[in-house]
């Protein structure tokens, strides 16, 4: 473990290299020693600042929920990340490719909850029961670590690699659709660059939220009415840079897309 001086730098590297869009080195190569619960106690800097500055949590992201990228950076359970206000993007829109670093998308199916779910003991009958409905999305990730050279504790220390939201305008009940099936294309520039299905999050992405719930219960948080959850992604994230236009396609649930100027 690190230092509460050595987290409160590593927290302002990081809000740097955001604000500037300029890589930094691994944290945990600047400060050996920093572990996850050192990163998340970076993320809840960040965080803080960004509500002290008139921010606001407008819900969470769930990364590593894949078997393969959990393999791939020798961890067994996912992380997660904050969702602000300002990170969300109206379906359709288009975005600054320059205002990331390294920007890449994914195709996940985003849960809105109609109710409050607080941890410990969250099933994923809890969620299921009080999530108001389903929709079709695109996370934009980005890495404010040079060259996506990340460990477990890089990618939490760096909010879990957030950066943008978009969400499709059709939204599904849950009980109308079996979440755990739902197949999903990802384009870029009308071909198609990636498949994947629903059930690549876990076996079911409403575990994934389950797993936040008792999660943030470990830091006295909880999943609040109205606050939208990416549970991970369908398939592999994609590159993406000016130019390319960016279309989830999913079973029942519809589209949502998005472009890069």
């Amino acid at each position: 473990m690190i230092g509460h001086d050595e987290q409160q730098a590593a927290a302002d590297a990081l809000a740097a290299a955001e604000r500037e869009r300029v890589p930094i080195e691994p944290p945990t190569e600047t400060w050996p020693g920093l572990d996850p619960s050192d990163a998340y106690s970076i993320q809840l800097i960040n965080a803080r600042t960004r509500i002290g500055a008139g921010g606001a949590v407008r819900g969470h992201k769930v990364g590593l929920t894949s078997r393969a990228m959990q393999q791939m950076l020798g961890v067994d359970e996912p992380d997660y990340g904050h969702l602000f206000d300002d990170m969300f993007v109206t379906e359709g829109d288009s975005l600054d490719a320059t205002a990331f670093c390294h920007p890449r998308v994914e195709m996940e199916v985003a849960f809105v909850l109609g109710d409050a779910i607080a941890g410990p003991g969250v099933t994923v009958a809890d969620v299921l029961r009080k999530t108001a409905f389903i929709l079709p999305a695109i996370e934009v990730i980005d890495s404010r670590v040079r060259d996506w050279r990340i460990t477990l504790a890089d990618t939490i220390a760096d909010n879990a690699s957030s950066a943008r939201v978009v969400l499709g305008g059709n939204p599904t009940p849950l009980a109308t659709v079996d979440v755990r099936i739902l197949g999903g294309v990802l384009r870029r520039r009308g071909e198609i660059v990636e498949t994947g299905v629903s059930g690549a999050v876990l076996g079911n992405p409403a575990t994934a939220v389950a797993w936040l719930a008792n999660k943030l219960a470990g830091f006295g948080a909880r999943l609040e009415a109205g606050h939208v959850v990416m549970p991970g992604a369908c398939a592999r994230a994609v590159d993406v840079e000016a130019g390319d236009a960016i279309r989830a396609e999913f079973d029942v649930l519809g589209s949502v897309e998005v472009a890069f100027r």
